[in-house]
């Protein structure tokens, strides 16, 4: 039997607030229980579980986060789970300008249980990437799936590696010059975890185990390289995957934006 509460109780107390390595031209700077990162295409908020004040207080915490990024010229993320206090926060948030996205399913795997050798089609091709040049086809490939502007994901991927390469894997599996499926993996240092991020594939090669495979590939490094735990903030599409690759439910959680007005 999964303890899931104990999964749980080890996200909150590693995920939320370690900053881990800043790249070059980011600031985490915290403003009372806050993490801000500065720096990236958007700003981001990120929050223990209970943010620690309610009220008026609390609205003047959310309006100087926004206001910051506002005399920036910059939106402003706030990542948001279901089980975080005060829970007029949602409310709040959105009292303030923020719009909810659609929430994603948190997911929690055994890296061990969920490390294998990956299996992909025939002609397709696994390989990690760092040069800038590959790291803007996996931008573009993001753009071409996701269906919205991801040029910005070259920039911030090529930020990570020039900080420390060993703390992010960047993947791209390829039939002969096409991307068709890219991924990341990022190490957390000082937590047990790996956030696997950025799993996209190309409609016309979806239900191929291309995803899966991407999957195998992270945690077999992430196991290769001592972490024990692997983290999703897992779309629709991508959850049942996960479920049956050995992942557990254990919150949701949906990025609240702010955009500053045109």
């Amino acid at each position: 039997m999964v303890d899931t509460a104990a999964l749980l109780a080890a996200y909150d107390g590693q995920m939320r607030m370690a900053p881990g390595v800043v790249p070059s031209g980011y600031t985490h700077e915290y403003d009372g229980p806050l993490l801000r990162i500065v720096g990236a295409h958007v700003g981001r908020i990120r929050a223990p579980r209970d943010v620690g004040v309610t009220g008026a207080e609390l609205d003047r915490l959310i309006a100087r986060q926004r206001d910051y990024f506002h005399a920036r010229g910059q939106g402003v993320e706030w990542k948001l789970r279901a089980h975080d206090l005060p829970t007029d926060l949602p409310e709040r948030l959105v009292a303030a300008g923020f719009v909810p996205e659609a929430p994603s399913t948190v997911l929690l795997g055994r890296a061990d249980e969920v490390a294998a050798d990956p299996v992909l089609p025939d002609g397709v091709t696994l390989r990690q990437v760092s040069r800038a040049e590959d790291l803007r086809r996996f931008a573009d490939h993001q753009t071409e799936v996701i269906g919205t502007d991801c040029s910005w994901v070259a920039a911030d991927l090529g930020a990570q590696v020039s900080a420390d390469p060993g703390l992010i894997t960047v993947l791209v599996a390829e039939a002969g010059d096409r991307v068709v499926c890219t991924a990341v993996a990022v190490y957390l240092p000082g937590t047990e975890f790996v956030a696997l991020l950025g799993g996209a594939t190309l409609p016309a090669w979806q239900g191929r185990g291309l995803y899966r495979a991407m999957i195998a590939a992270r945690a077999r490094e992430a196991v290769a390289r001592g972490f024990r735990l692997l983290h999703v903030d897992a779309s629709p599409a991508s959850a049942p995957i996960l479920r049956r690759c050995g992942f557990h439910e254990i919150t949701t959680s949906t990025h609240y934006q702010w955009t500053p007005p045109q």
